[in-house]
């Protein structure tokens, strides 16, 4: 048994019971071979097992108590993944489904994902099993605050960044943030995603959505093409959906479908964003409302956006959305590129029938890095006590994920095949953070 699989049968036994953190793992180790084997200087080192393995789990109790005075009980989670290039960087999710091994696999992506953007950040990612639908703004407010109370004493500017995910918008983080500088008498930059009137950055909210357009269209540039006369197909409506069919339309696609845990609408007009915005950014409701207010929308409550036709596929929503079946259909369908604007939303088996099929496909890793490309931007705009123009964020967006996109390129070309986008973010990120560690000592 060589090198790699050794270490993917120790981690497998280590982590029992943990799917989609193994599936995160596997990824990344079946397409780094060729750079592991290539130089001994991996195995050494001890390299793979210390990236497999978090610096830090934190798992912790958070009390709070509901409007009719009953106390709830919910476990929090920080995963401190690897902090070789920077101080841990990464999102807390608030959603029933959350677990260890979600955190894990989002925070393991995360080392990868950070590493790509070319900024001083490293891996981590935390959250709870809170849901935060249907619940008063007194009892969102009162869970942040106790969930904060416990993470506080972990996180700082210069030691751990979190910020927003599923589940927590620019309310969730005002309520961490006002608790955190009451615990730690500190106004600093521990986290992103912030109002603008108080240390937040223009951009913020678009900057995943735009950001995978952005390195999409180096894709098909790339072929000689680009989103002008396109369909596409986007899953999801929150933030990612929303301001990347923002962007796609911008640059000429149409944008057909959007989709949220109820169902999803196929407008052959073109989605109106401006509706979409109204139900989902102001009224906080379901997409079904669309096909009430727009004549040429069909709504479906079962099925999923990728069985109507698009050249372009761009999977927003969650992990593990898009399976083998639906990436038959899309195949089938002829669609043209993939890109993911989600964590991991493509099982391993779709990943692998768009690549049999030569169908264009941008992996997570890189295509998701704009949020928190612009996070660590951020950062550094709380660090200098300074506010960029919307614009001046956009454009270093724009670098970066043009950046990004040349270095999984470059990568791919280098130790796998050309096309191979997959292979190349993963090598690309892995690089940079295992030199990292080597010169940095165990």
């Amino acid at each position: 048994m060589n090198y790699i699989d050794e270490v993917r049968a120790a981690v497998a036994a280590r982590n029992a019971g943990q799917p989609e953190f193994m599936q995160a793992v596997d990824e990344v180790l079946s397409t780094i071979r060729p750079v592991v084997e290539s130089d001994s200087v991996y195995k050494e080192n001890a390299i793979l097992e210390r990236i497999t393995e978090p610096d830090r789990q934190i798992m912790f109790r958070v009390p709070w108590t509901d409007d009719n005075g009953n106390m709830r009980i919910n476990r929090g989670y920080r995963i401190q993944f690897n902090n070789a290039i920077g101080p841990y960087k990464g999102g807390l999710r608030l959603h029933p489904t959350v677990n260890l091994s979600i955190i894990k696999f989002l925070g393991f992506e995360q080392i990868f994902k950070n590493s790509l953007t070319g900024l001083p950040i490293g891996g981590g990612k935390g959250g709870s099993d809170f849901d935060p639908k249907g619940k008063s703004e007194r009892e969102i407010r009162d869970f942040c605050q106790s969930f904060m109370t416990e993470l506080a004493r972990h996180i700082g500017a210069d030691t751990d960044v979190p910020a927003g995910d599923i589940g927590v918008g620019g309310r969730e983080i005002g309520y961490l943030y006002g608790q955190y500088k009451r615990i730690k008498n500190l106004y600093e930059g521990v986290l992103t995603g912030k109002g603008l009137t108080y240390g937040g950055s223009l951009a913020r909210t678009e900057a995943t959505g735009y950001g995978l357009v952005y390195i999409v269209a180096d894709m098909l540039a790339a072929e000689n093409t680009g989103f002008k006369g396109k369909t596409v197909a986007i899953s999801g409506s929150g933030n990612v959906a929303i301001y990347a069919a923002q962007k796609a339309t911008e640059l000429g696609g149409k944008v057909i479908t959007m989709s949220d845990s109820n169902g999803w609408i196929y407008d052959p007009d073109g989605i109106k964003l401006d509706i979409v915005k109204d139900i989902k950014e102001v009224k906080r409701g379901r997409i079904k409302e669309y096909a009430d207010r727009v004549k040429s929308a069909e709504y479906h409550d079962s099925g999923k956006v990728w069985q109507v036709k698009c050249d372009i596929a761009l999977p927003c929503a969650t992990q593990n959305e898009l399976d083998a079946s639906d990436a038959k259909t899309l195949v089938k369908n002829k669609v043209l590129a993939v890109g993911e604007g989600a964590n991991m939303p493509s099982v391993t088996d779709a990943i692998n029938l768009f690549r049999e099929h030569k169908v264009l496909f941008m992996p997570a890793k890189a295509a998701n890095a704009g949020g928190v490309a612009v996070s660590a931007l951020e950062m550094s705009q709380n660090s200098q006590r300074l506010s960029w123009t919307f614009e001046e964020v956009d454009s270093k967006l724009k670098d970066i994920m043009n950046g990004i996109f040349a270095k999984t390129a470059e990568a791919a070309k280098a130790y796998a095949e050309k096309k191979d986008y997959v292979s190349g973010a993963n090598i690309a990120g892995f690089l940079k953070v295992a030199n990292a560690m080597i010169a940095q000592g165990v």
